[in-house]
């Protein structure tokens, strides 16, 4: 089995399931990572997303970008060794890096010299919520995926609790509570694991 990197993952997460995966956790410092296999790449999205200045109660917190250059480090890997990099749909980091933004339902389009880009949906691949997500790839294979738009998910306690308007605007990600909520709301299916381990190793052609 080809062995690819999975940088900015779980220690005991969904990657360290899968064998022929070299792990590298907060604890390794993906930043450091050089080589020499293809590698699928999570850089953490925080400051990257929707609420990249912090909660809605407390704005302006943070500075759009400020994740101590794990993008950054994630899209230099792509760019070296091949693989790919998760982000979630409409994410800062493809303007801040000139990376060109997927247009939905086209497939495969080219992000930049050297990249693809593409918008698809984790619920296709057995996420509960339909989870909008980019990808980026360098120096693989770009397979035929999921190109369409799934229909909104709404969660059936915040339809009868808030009614239809608030239910869409929250999304049904926000009535994830619990302990374990954050990693609930970012894990990534298996099978999209296994998408995305399969695109990776492809750059051994």
């Amino acid at each position: 089995m080809q062995t690819i990197a999975a940088l900015f993952v779980e220690p005991h997460g969904l990657y360290s399931k899968r064998q022929g995966v070299d792990l590298w956790p907060i604890e390794r410092d993906a930043r450091k990572y050089a080589g020499p296999h293809p590698v699928v790449a999570h850089p953490p999205c925080e400051r990257w997303g929707r609420f990249w200045h912090g909660s809605t109660r407390k704005p302006h917190q943070f500075k759009l970008g400020d994740d101590d250059g794990c993008f950054a480090a994630a899209l230099n890997a792509v760019r070296q060794f091949g693989g790919v990099l998760e982000h979630p749909a409409d994410s800062h980091a493809w303007k801040h890096f000139d990376l060109t933004r997927p247009e939905r339902g086209a497939g495969w389009q080219q992000a930049d010299e050297t990249g693809w880009t593409c918008y698809v949906e984790q619920g296709h691949y057995g996420h509960f919520s339909r989870k909008p997500t980019w990808l980026y790839t360098c120096h693989t294979d770009r397979p035929e995926l999921n190109w369409t738009r799934l229909p909104q998910r709404l969660h059936p306690v915040a339809l009868e609790k808030y009614g239809y308007e608030k239910a869409r605007r929250i999304g049904v990600m926000a009535m994830v509570g619990g302990k374990f909520k954050t990693q609930i709301r970012n894990a990534t299916p298996p099978a999209f694991r296994d998408l995305l381990v399969s695109i990776a190793q492809s750059a051994y052609k």
